[in-house]
C-alpha cells in the first residue's frame, strides 16, 4: 500500500517542476513510453522476431538473398525484399534534386501535366502565396480535366496531419476547402489523427503542442506515374530557403501504384475533410480517438500491411516471370522487339515505419544496415534534428564503420527564434549533441565518428537520410531518403516512409555523391571548442527538462 501511495506523490512532485500543461503532456507520454519499454524488455524479443507481425508466414531469413537464380551482379542488399516489395528500374529514371526552388518548380510542372492522378502526402500545407500558387495549379488542372474534349478521370488525393493541418483560423483545411467544394467527386482530403491523442490528454494539451504526441509525417508527391520522395513539407520555406533532400522517380508506374495505395490506406484510417470543414470517418472504420484504440490500430495495421504484402507478391511474380520463365525471350531479344524494359541497374525499396500500428520495417532495415556496415565502410548520416534513438546511438558507437554525421547548427535549426518554450528547442538539441560528442570522446572514437554542423546564412536545415560507401569505394551504392529523422519520434510516434535506393550505375552513384558533398561542404567540424562558445551555453532549466521531453521533438 505504501508503494502504491508513493506513486501519485512522486508524479505530483515531478509535475511541480514543470509549469503548465506541456509538462503534464510530456510526463504522461513519458510514463506510457517507459511502460512500453519495460514490457518489451520483459519479453526479451530479438529484433528479428519483430518480422513476425509484419509479414506473412514462411518469410525467408533476412540475411540471405531469396533468389540464387538471378542474373550476375545481384547486389548485397537484396535481403531487403524479404520485407518489402523490390522495384527494379533503370537509373535513367532517377534524378536527384538539389534545391527547394527546383523541388517547387518541378511539382508545379508535374501538376500541370497530370492526367490521371495527383497524390500528395505531407505533414501540412502552408497558408502563404506560394502554397496558394500550388493550390491554384491543382484547381487549374482539375478545371482542364473537366473541359477537355475527352474528360479525364483525374483524381486528387491529399493526406495531411489533423493536428498540424487544423492549427489556427487559416490553415491547411481552409486552403483546400475551395477544391473540395468545387470538385467534390475528384478531390479527397484525409487528415490523419494519431490514436495516442485521446481522452483527457486530448483535452489538456494546447493546440500548438498536441502534435508532439504523434503525426502523419510521410512526404510523398506523386503525379501520374512519377514520384518525388522527400523530407520537405508543403510550405513556403521548403520552396525557398529550407534545405532538404529530394529524389524524382520518373515514369515508374509500379512505384507510383505502391505509394498511391499506401496513401489511400492511411487515408482510409484517417478523418475525411468535408466541404463544410467538418470531418468524418470512412464508413465502417473505427474512429481514431473516440473508438477503441486496439481495434483501430489493428484495422490500420491490416490495411497498410495489406498494401505492402500485395505489392510484394506482385513484384515477386514479376521477378519470376522476368528472370525464371523458360518461355520468355532473352532480355536482348525482348528489348529489341520493344516488349521489355532494359534490365534494371537500380533497385527501390519502400520502407515504412508506423509504430502505433506495430509496423517497424524502416527501423529493422536501418538497424541492419548500421549493424552490417563493415570496417572501412563509410556512413554519411544527416538529420535536421539530432536526437538519435538509443538503439541507433549504440550502433553508431559500437560498430566498425566510419561515420560522418551532419546536423543543423543552432542558428539553422527550424525552431531557432521561435516564440515561447519552442525557442529553447535548439538549445536542447545542442545539449543532446554535446552529450553524444562527450560519449564519442570518452570511448576514444573521434577519428571514426565525426560530427559536422550545417550552416548557411538565411537558411534552415531539414535534410535527413544516409549514404553508404562500401569499403574501398569512393561512391555510395545505397542511400536512404524520405521523412524519418532517426529520432525517437520517427521510430515510435509518427507515421514515416522513405526509400532505400541501391544502384550499380556509376552515373547515379555520382549524383548521390555530389548531393552528399554539396550538403557537407556547407558544414564545419564539431570539436570540444564548439561547445565552449558563449552562444552554446545551455541554461540549467533546459538541461533539466531535456531528458523529460526529448522524446517529443
Amino acid at each position: 500500500m505504501a508503494a502504491a501511495a508513493a506513486g501519485p506523490v512522486f508524479w505530483r512532485r515531478l509535475l511541480g517542476l514543470l509549469p503548465g500543461r506541456p509538462g503534464l503532456a510530456a510526463l504522461l507520454g513519458r510514463l506510457s513510453d517507459r511502460l512500453g519499454r519495460n514490457r518489451d524488455r520483459r519479453r526479451r524479443r530479438s529484433p528479428w522476431l519483430l518480422l513476425a507481425p509484419l509479414l506473412s508466414p514462411a518469410v525467408p531469413q533476412v540475411t540471405s538473398p531469396p533468389c540464387c537464380l538471378c542474373p550476375e551482379g545481384v547486389h548485397r542488399f537484396q535481403w531487403i525484399r524479404n520485407l518489402v516489395p523490390e522495384f527494379g528500374v533503370s537509373s535513367s529514371h532517377v534524378r536527384v534534386l538539389s534545391s527547394p526552388a527546383e523541388f517547387f518548380e518541378l511539382m508545379k510542372g508535374q501538376i500541370k501535366v497530370a492526367k490521371r492522378r495527383v497524390v500528395m502526402a505531407s505533414l501540412y500545407l502552408g497558408t502563404g502565396p506560394l502554397e496558394q500558387e500550388l493550390v491554384d495549379c491543382l484547381e487549374s488542372t482539375l478545371e482542364k480535366s473537366l473541359q477537355a474534349k475527352f474528360p479525364s478521370d483525374l483524381k486528387v488525393s491529399i493526406l495531411l496531419d489533423f493536428t498540424r493541418g487544423s492549427r489556427g483560423r487559416k490553415n491547411s483545411r481552409t486552403m483546400l476547402l475551395p477544391l473540395l467544394q468545387r470538385f467534390p467527386e475528384q478531390v479527397r482530403v484525409s487528415l490523419f489523427h494519431t490514436p495516442d491523442l485521446r481522452g483527457l490528454l486530448r483535452l489538456l494539451v494546447p493546440e500548438r503542442l498536441n502534435e508532439t504526441i504523434g503525426l502523419q509525417h510521410i512526404k510523398v508527391y506523386l503525379f501520374d506515374n512519377s514520384v518525388i520522395l522527400s523530407g520537405a513539407n508543403l510550405s513556403d520555406s521548403y520552396f525557398t530557403n529550407r534545405q532538404d533532400r529530394y529524389v524524382f522517380l520518373q515514369d515508374c508506374p509500379e512505384i507510383a501504384d505502391f505509394f498511391t495505395e499506401l496513401v489511400d490506406a492511411v487515408g482510409d484510417v484517417s478523418l475525411q475533410l468535408q466541404g463544410d470543414d467538418s470531418v468524418q470517418v470512412v464508413e465502417g472504420m473505427v474512429h481514431p480517438y473516440k473508438g477503441d484504440r486496439a481495434a483501430y490500430c489493428k484495422a490500420a495495421n491490416e490495411r497498410v500491411m495489406g498494401v505492402v504484402s500485395s505489392a510484394r507478391a506482385r513484384q515477386q511474380a514479376l521477378h519470376a516471370q522476368t528472370f525464371h520463365s523458360d518461355s520468355l525471350l532473352t532480355q536482348e531479344d525482348a528489348a529489341a522487339a520493344g516488349d521489355r524494359r532494359p534490365a534494371p541497374d537500380t533497385w527501390i525499396y519502400p520502407l515504412i515505419q508506423m509504430k502505433p500500428f506495430e509496423i517497424q520495417i524502416d527501423e529493422i532495415v536501418t538497424e541492419t544496415l548500421l549493424t552490417e556496415a563493415e570496417r572501412g565502410a563509410r556512413v554519411y548520416l544527416t538529420t535536421g534534428y539530432f536526437n538519435l534513438t538509443q538503439a541507433y546511438m549504440d550502433l553508431v558507437l559500437g560498430t566498425r564503420a566510419e561515420y560522418r554525421i551532419l546536423l543543423a547548427s543552432p542558428e539553422v535549426n527550424g525552431f531557432f527564434g521561435a516564440r515561447g518554450a519552442a525557442g529553447a528547442i535548439p538549445a536542447a538539441y545542442a545539449h543532446i549533441e554535446r552529450q553524444f560528442y562527450g560519449e564519442v570522446c570518452s570511448r576514444g572514437q573521434q577519428a571514426r565518428v565525426r560530427l559536422q554542423e550545417y550552416w548557411r546564412s538565411g537558411w534552415t536545415f531539414h535534410a535527413k537520410g544516409l549514404w553508404l560507401y562500401l569499403a574501398g569505394s569512393s561512391l555510395p551504392c545505397l542511400t536512404l531518403i524520405g521523412s524519418p529523422n532517426f529520432g525517437y519520434r520517427s521510430v515510435h510516434r509518427d507515421l514515416e516512409a522513405q526509400i532505400a535506393i541501391v544502384t550499380e550505375n556509376q552515373a547515379l552513384q555520382q549524383q548521390l555523391h555530389q548531393e552528399q558533398e554539396q550538403l557537407y561542404l556547407r558544414s564545419g567540424a564539431v570539436s570540444a571548442a564548439t561547445f565552449e562558445q558563449p552562444s552554446r551555453q545551455v541554461k540549467l532549466w533546459v538541461k533539466l527538462v531535456t531528458p523529460l521531453i526529448k522524446n517529443f521533438f
